[in-house]
């Protein structure tokens, strides 16, 4: 666990962090990407910590892969790569810089550390974990498979690097139907998102597709009643929903989709207003990017997400802390799941 108070002295040592509207001033183009959603004064309390991380990065060969669902300081101030899991997957295997800082959760790290052994990667917040990654073990998928045997293991790649060498491939929420649509055989097995997989077997009815009982603390909030009671105070609004909801969500929804998905869909729409039905940040995001859209709640949050801040992601990279390490074996093993998503992935994309 980290320790503010030395956190913060060190880095009062070697940084002056205190807010200032005159750099926010100086930064007008960083705060243009986010004004929408963060006022010049929040700004001002930010700007500091993004001009020594901007600094930093370059002075340590450092890049920063940032998830949809970090907070718009972090999105809009520091990363050099956003997307969603998939997206960072992808981007994983291009890095030149000789250190990664992963400003998502845990098993993202790991992921970027399995595609990357030869480099350093850093997570702010060694306890930004994932409520899916922690449903499932490896000994889990062992049940799976002597449950149902011969049927192939798709695993979400919001999982350990253990359970990924347990199976035989990844697959994200924007590529997860068209992974499991091209498996042999008529049983697929899906883990540890339920909801996930039970929304692609909707998609894939060709295949039995079978599930680990996971499922994403935020997702599985919402409820049907929820977008239908909102939908008759405000009929115009658009409804978009991830796949790790419910099937019941998805199937009120006009819409549902990847966070890159969603993304898309809001960017190509233009609603006048829209509701997605993920985590919060997503809309805070790209709020600026489309003005002409109101985003509307509700919404909930990852504890895990929110986890990362930009003064951990200073402190990590200023000390080179909470650095992620994967064993060699297991991750030449969930090496090959992964990279046999990218592949299909990028055929299935052609």
């Amino acid at each position: 666990m980290l320790d503010f108070a030395a956190m913060r002295a060190t880095l009062a040592e070697a940084y002056d962090l205190a807010p200032s509207l005159t750099l926010a001033e100086e930064m007008r183009d960083v705060h243009a990407r986010m004004e929408r959603v963060v006022t010049l004064p929040d700004f001002a309390r930010y700007a500091p910590y993004i001009r020594a991380i901007n600094r930093l990065k370059h002075e340590k060969n450092a890049i920063i892969l940032a998830h949809n669902y970090m907070t718009p300081e972090i999105y809009h101030g520091v990363a050099d790569v956003v997307g969603d899991s998939l997206q960072l997957a992808i981007e994983a295997t291009k890095v030149e810089a000789q250190t990664i800082v992963q400003c998502g959760v845990h098993f993202m790290a790991e992921t970027s550390k399995i595609l990357n052994p030869s480099k350093t990667v850093l997570i702010p917040d060694m306890e930004a974990g994932c409520s899916l990654a922690e449903s499932i073990t490896a000994e889990g998928v062992a049940q799976m498979r002597a449950k149902y045997p011969g049927a192939p293991v798709v695993s979400y790649v919001n999982t350990t690097a253990e359970v990924k060498a347990a199976s035989d491939v990844c697959c994200t929420s924007s590529n997860a139907a068209q992974i499991v649509a091209a498996m042999e055989g008529d049983t697929v097995i899906m883990t540890p998102d339920q909801y996930l997989a039970q929304n692609v077997a909707r998609q894939v009815p060709q295949k039995k597709v079978v599930w680990w009982a996971g499922s994403c603390i935020v997702h599985e909030q919402y409820t049907a009643q929820d977008l239908r009671d909102y939908r008759a105070l405000h009929p115009d609004t658009r409804i978009i929903a991830h796949p790790e909801c419910p099937p019941s969500v998805v199937a009120e929804a006009d819409f549902s989709g990847s966070t890159s998905g969603i993304i898309d869909y809001v960017t190509r729409e233009h609603p006048g207003r829209a509701m997605l039905v993920t985590e919060c940040s997503m809309a805070s995001n790209i709020a600026d990017a489309l003005p002409e859209v109101e985003f509307v709640g509700p919404c909930n949050m990852c504890p895990y997400m929110k986890k990362i801040t930009l003064e951990k992601i200073l402190f990590s990279l200023h000390t080179g802390t909470e650095e992620v390490f994967v064993d060699p074996e297991i991750a030449a093993r969930a090496r090959v799941a992964v990279e046999r998503m990218i592949e299909l992935s990028r055929k299935i994309a052609k």
